[in-house]
């Protein structure tokens, strides 16, 4: 090869040029080397002269050879071409530039056996090109995708004179062929430059390398205007193929496959032969503009739908820019297409010869050919740019770290703008949400922070009110508001809106107490009401309720007139006032006039008002609501968020999300405080027999410990909460991902009934039968709530065994269930013993027992199968309704042989007093699934009287379609024993295995009395060393006791845990441990902190 060097640093002549073509003869890569050693010259400035004159010589003698070009090729391993713009080929006109530089009208090509040579594919996506207006590439940054031997890439930057053109291919031996096309037309046959009108030539503008769609871009952080490819998206019969290592000393055999066929990429398009084109445009997605562009050629084999929907569900919108068809390529075997359509019901879609206008399918075209026919296909260039792409760039930022499984699920296609413009935002703010937040983020029960802020803000920005987050009581949905509201106040009498009642409690419906006449303490007796404000104020004026729930009129909405009477009416006969503006808040950037809020824009509200507001206006999800409700007055607010975090737990995270997203960019048109706030008046004083919370409310809310926000100074550590907060492991982000970004989930998909009759067969041997009735709720405690209403219109007795989780307990009392305590001891780590439960129920007529297993919550003990097995026994004997709660179980670490419990055999062998008896099986998925602040409740009832009493109690809070799908997913794969699902819920029992460890160890060295735990999150201690001790510091002062220790642990370190108050164990207090890493050392700092500040740091 050296003799290359000598030869291009003299003229060339014949023997020169004949020496250069011996060698190449000798084999198609001995021509390789050859021309691979004549790059090197032209890339060498003092040679690159000498070696373009030597070139334009080889041009010549290929050309006017014996036997033309072909000839030239077939003997020497190459050969140079003269490729005409404007003929046949392409019907393309000649252009002249402004400053009369003429385009040329030809390029000069050099082709090699290894690299596709231009054909009918690659002249199509020209003229598609050529469709675009002069200005769409001029001085923009291009890349071209499979740019083979560069013959777009050259004639892209000649005729539009873009900034850069990068041509890339993933042949090696293209890109150095590439290169050489590059200074055979960026200088002429005597070696000088060719300048075009801006004074520069093609060498200035177009760069050839070898990269695998777009790595090179993106390894090298370049941003691309726009991305123009033809691809292959032929099938390839052998998928192996790829994953050979491409070099560029692989067979020409080899190289030359990589143009017309592409191995499985991963991708849904896969099955179509689209896979490469789908990675391409999601690669491409990664490093193009935001304003930027993508234009490939799209073979329409597989049918237009299926091409076009590869760039729709993307999130694109797109303009077929140029259609023709071509003859089917007589090396290209569709076999593999017909097997395609043998096991699934497409059909790809080939035309006989080039006249047809009737498609057929793979089989038939397949049997064409094989007879001797010819066939053709649809041939597109397609122009395609995102809807809204920095949305979509953080969508697939998301997909891409670790989540490609869930791109087959992608659909952003949408008919309708206004619901592209709600979705994708909400993605992209779901995606950022995920991939930010490693674990659960802590949110307080009254609604997410961030969501309280965002309603107070839009309330600010659009409405002028000034509301603060503490205004803002988040509930899952307007019935649940207002019958928790209700029950908050308990009114002998309340009047409700006739459109408002009909998830109200049934009992409350059909009461005939009124004011003044007998009723039971602490019941609500509800009159229905007309909407229309005249009659609403005349009712109330005659009947005087002492709640007052109502909406109002589209017509009486658009001034403040009909809500000023309402607030007048019930302020003078002493009514408390909800009323409902669901129908009346718009978001929108231009929302109409809204009476309520012009009134609060300008006074504050009244203390005895709320105002309620279900969110059910959104233009995806007709079922998905949230509600919120806003007061001004501070006792009102804390005990309405004190009654969502004892009766509903929480609402639902995703919800609020969801909504929160909705305001969010609303709130981004806005520029912040540009008016001065305007002076409110003050709310008029009420008079003091204004209605109060109920008895059973008040005391309730003063025993009850409640959430503890953190301030901006510093938060608090939560050991006082039933939730987890490990790390959520990423089978969980993509199940919840991929149930939004599907579009038409079918009711199939969504129904868990048969995944969570496996669950509880297989964990605890329970058999839901097609009798049983299995409900749904957002929250376990949601669901045991409605139980306990159930009791209740059975005048039951609700028996909780000390050491039960204090959210149940209270939750009953708060509702004013009669409750009875099974005493427990620590010997027995506070299980029920049956001696004990059998004395407890003598004197009970209608006993309703709560039992928490297999794990007990909070003490983390377990019962086994013969320990239930005991307890059922005893109650069957008293004929006693059974709630077993399963919500803490799933979680066990350490079972000590415990054998797993067969509830059905359990059940199978009793033989009850009395037919009340029943097992109630409640749970909560969220522990099992390890889905950490998710939560999906479910109850199983097989008393179809019971099912009746349930069902009386409507406003129960379900979960979300896209909820329902994500925990189907993951019940799947529990149910199914998914290796890698079933790793991540082993690490989790050892991770919390290790925490009980830690925290047992760190307890004890502090002076307190650690009981330990088999499972579940949380333990119970008792602070032996503390009792008696006086403390005074952090606004703390008193004797130390298992009482009042988490005010002083907290005030002193930040630290909160639940007391024996909460346990109702005397002395022992509650430590949940599954908290994220770094909060969890911080926990066991606090816990030693306080132990030096109390007693000492030797002690």
């Amino acid at each position: 090869m050296g003799s290359v060097a000598a030869a291009v640093h003299e003229a060339p002549d014949s023997s020169t040029t004949a020496l250069f073509l011996e060698r190449c003869a000798a084999s198609g890569d001995a021509a390789y080397g050859e021309l691979r050693e004549l790059l090197a010259r032209l890339n060498d400035p003092a040679t690159r002269k000498e070696a373009r004159v030597f070139l334009a010589a080889l041009g010549r003698i290929s050309v006017d050879g014996d036997g033309g070009a072909d000839e030239f090729f077939r003997r020497y391993g190459f050969c140079v071409r003269e490729l005409l713009l404007h003929d046949s080929h392409c019907g393309l006109p000649i252009t002249t530039l402004s400053s009369g530089f003429q385009q040329r009208k030809k390029l000069t090509m050099m082709e090699i056996p290894s690299i596709f040579i231009p054909e009918d594919w690659s002249f199509t996506f020209y003229e598609g090109l050529n469709r675009h207006p002069d200005s769409i590439f001029r001085d923009k940054t291009v890349a071209e995708l499979g740019c083979g031997n560069g013959w777009i890439s050259i004639a892209l930057a000649e005729k539009w004179c873009p900034s850069k053109v990068y041509g890339l291919d993933i042949n090696p031996r293209a890109i150095k062929i590439a290169w050489i096309n590059l200074y055979l037309n960026a200088f002429d046959d005597d070696g000088l430059p060719i300048y075009d009108s801006e004074g520069k030539t093609l060498l200035d503008r177009v760069e050839f390398y070898e990269s695998d769609l777009l790595s090179y871009c993106k390894d090298n952080k370049i941003e691309l205007d726009r991305i123009v490819g033809c691809i292959p998206q032929i099938l390839n019969p052998n998928p192996e193929a790829m994953s050979k290592i491409v070099t560029e000393n692989s067979s020409e055999e080899f190289l030359y496959s990589l143009s017309n066929y592409c191995a499985l990429q991963g991708f849904v398009e896969d099955q179509f032969g689209l896979g490469l084109i789908a990675r391409a445009v999601e690669e491409g997605i990664s490093v193009i503009k935001p304003s930027g562009l993508m234009v490939f050629n799209m073979g329409g084999r597989p049918g237009q739908g299926v091409c076009e929907r590869l760039f729709l569900r993307r999130g694109f919108r797109i303009n077929k820019l140029w259609q023709t068809k071509i003859m089917q390529a007589a090396d290209t075997d569709i076999s593999a297409l017909v097997e395609i359509e043998k096991n699934s019901r497409h059909r790809f879609e080939f035309f006989m010869d080039l006249v047809g206008d009737q498609p057929v399918c793979a089989r038939t075209a397949w049997a064409y050919m094989k007879s001797g026919g010819r066939i053709s296909h649809a041939l597109s260039v397609y122009s395609c740019q995102l809807r809204q792409p920095n949305q979509v760039k953080k969508i697939f930022e998301f997909l891409n770290d670790g989540f490609h499984e869930v791109s087959s699920s992608l659909d952003l296609s949408f008919d309708d703008d206004s619901v592209a413009d709600e979705k994708i935002p909400f993605l992209a703010y779901l995606a950022s949400f995920l991939k930010e937040n490693k674990s659960n983020p802590c949110e307080p029960p009254a609604g997410c922070l961030n969501f309280r802020n965002l309603v107070a803000g839009f309330m600010k920005s659009y409405h002028h009110i000034p509301l603060t987050p503490d205004n803002v009581v988040v509930f899952p949905s307007r019935a649940v508001a207002i019958e928790n509201a209700l029950r908050l106040f308990s009114p002998g009498l309340a009047i409700v809106d006739e459109h408002l009642t009909r998830h109200l409690p049934k009992q409350w419906l059909t009461s005939l107490a009124i004011e003044g006449s007998n009723h039971a303490k602490d019941t609500v007796t509800v009159i229905e009401a007309p909407r229309q404000s005249d009659l609403l104020i005349e009712l109330i004026r005659k009947l005087k309720p002492q709640v007052v729930v109502t909406g109002m009129a589209q017509f009486e909405a658009i001034t403040s007139a009909a809500f000023v009477n309402l607030l007048s009416v019930t302020k003078d006969v002493g009514s408390r006032l909800l009323l409902d503006i669901s129908e009346h808040l718009e978001l929108s950037s231009l929302p109409s006039s809204n009476g309520v809020l012009k009134y609060l824009a300008g006074k504050t509200l009244p203390s005895h008002a709320s105002i309620l507001c279900g969110l059910v206006k959104n233009q995806v999800y007709s079922d998905l609501e949230v509600a919120f409700t806003i007061s001004e007055d501070a006792t009102v607010y804390k005990a309405l968020s004190q009654t969502i975090e004892l009766l509903e737990g929480h609402t639902s995270v995703i919800s609020q999300h969801y909504y929160g997203c909705l305001f969010h960019e609303l709130l981004a048109f806005q520029i912040g405080d540009r008016h001065p706030p305007q002076e409110r008046e003050p709310a008029e004083v009420i008079p003091k027999e204004m209605i109060g919370f109920s008895s059973s409310a008040m005391s309730t809310l003063e025993r009850a410990e409640f959430f503890v926000p953190g301030s901006k100074e510093s938060g608090v550590i939560h050991m006082d909460l039933d939730r987890s907060f490990l790390p959520v492991p990423s089978a969980v982000n993509a199940s919840i991902f991929e149930s939004f970004v599907r579009q038409n989930i079918t009711d199939s998909e969504t129904d868990v009934r048969s995944s969570i009759q496996q669950l509880v067969k297989d964990s605890y041997g329970f058999l839901a039968d097609a009798s049983s009735e299995i409900i749904y709720g957002n929250t376990s405690l949601a669901l045991f709530n409605k139980l306990v209403l159930c009791c209740m219109q059975e005048e039951g007795t609700l028996l909780f065994p000390s050491g039960t989780n204090g959210h149940y307990v209270n939750a009953a009392k708060f509702v004013n269930a009669t409750t009875l305590t099974i005493p427990t001891n620590s010997q027995s780590g506070f299980k029920i013993e049956p001696n004990v439960l059998a004395y407890t129920m003598e004197n009970v007529s209608r006993p309703w027992v709560y039992i928490s297993g297999p794990t007990i919550s909070p003490t983390g003990f377990l019962y086994s199968d013969n320990d239930i097995k005991e307890l059922l026994s005893v109650c069957a004997r008293f004929g006693a309704r059974v709630v077993i709660d399963t919500s803490s179980s799933g979680l066990e670490f350490q079972d000590d042989g415990c054998s797993q419990w067969n509830l059905e055999r359990c059940v199978s062998t009793l033989k009850p007093s009395k037919p009340s008896f029943s097992v109630i099986l409640l749970g909560e998925l969220s522990f099992e699934l390890t889905t950490a602040g998710l939560d999906f409740g479910f109850l199983i009832l097989s008393d179809s009287s019971l099912v009746d009493a349930f069902y009386s109690f409507p406003s129960l809070s379900r979960p979300h379609s896209t909820l329902k799908y994500t925990f189907r997913k993951l019940l799947g794969l529990k149910n199914q024993k998914d290796q890698h699902f079933s790793d991540l819920i082993k690490e989790q029992k050892e991770t919390l295995k290790n925490r009980a460890n830690q925290l047992i160890k760190t307890l004890k060295s502090c002076g307190w009395d650690a009981l330990g735990c088999h499972g579940g999150i949380s333990m119970l201690a008792k602070p032996t060393a503390y009792m008696g001790i006086t403390l005074k510091v952090g606004g703390f002062e008193g004797k130390l006791d298992g009482s009042n220790i988490r005010e002083a642990i907290l005030r002193t370190t930040g630290l909160c845990i639940s007391s024996s108050t909460w346990t109702g164990v005397h002395g022992y207090c509650r430590f949940s441990f599954a908290l994220e890493s770094g909060e969890f050392d911080r926990a066991m700092d606090c816990i030693t902190q306080f132990k030096e500040v109390c007693l000492g740091p030797k002690q």
